[in-house]
């Protein structure tokens, strides 16, 4: 006879409500409300109905204050979300050069890809964030890496009209023959 699993206990409306409170601290980056919390008890790695994060949520809006405490918090930067998203490719998506270095700076991992492949340094590359492809290329994100279709940071830069990102992205492949 097989055990039947046990059913999640339902939330009632006080625990959601306080639960909505916290994210909204996360989305608003109420770094102060975030360390009281995390100071009495609350885990750094909640996630919400998306799989998103505090941190998710603190460096995709770009509260850095936030995200520092999460991070010093115990806040996992490689945690992503439901559709495979890392904070340090929301943060390269958004353009945000600082989130991005503090991300970097507390573990991110610099090549870590989503379910289909997409680096961050693709992602920046393809908006033309070249500040952001500057810093990932410094600290090591591989510029031959393909996704899964086998689109590379430069194809991805080129078929978006970028026109800053193309030629770092030639000159940092061609150091690396």
């Amino acid at each position: 006879m097989t055990e039947q699993p046990s059913p999640k206990p339902e939330l009632d409306e006080a625990a959601l409500a306080f639960a909505e409170q916290v994210f909204e601290s996360a989305r608003t980056g109420d770094a102060q409300r975030l360390a009281d919390l995390l100071g009495r008890g609350l885990p750094a790695n909640i996630r919400n109905h998306n799989g998103d994060s505090l941190l998710m949520l603190t460096s995709y809006h770009g509260h850095l204050d936030a995200s520092r405490v999460l991070l010093e918090n115990g806040g996992d930067p490689q945690l992503r979300n439901d559709k495979g998203q890392s904070p340090l490719a929301g943060a390269a998506f958004k353009g945000n050069l600082e989130m991005t270095r503090l991300l970097l700076d507390h573990g991110a991992d610099v090549d870590s890809a989503s379910a289909d492949g997409k680096t961050a340094l693709m992602m920046a590359a393809m908006f033309n964030r070249d500040r952001i492809v500057e810093l990932l290329l410094a600290r090591g994100a591989d510029p031959s890496r393909a996704d899964l279709n086998g689109v590379t940071a430069l194809t991805a830069a080129q078929s978006m009209g970028a026109q800053d990102t193309p030629h770092l992205l030639t000159e940092a492949l061609a150091g690396c023959k």
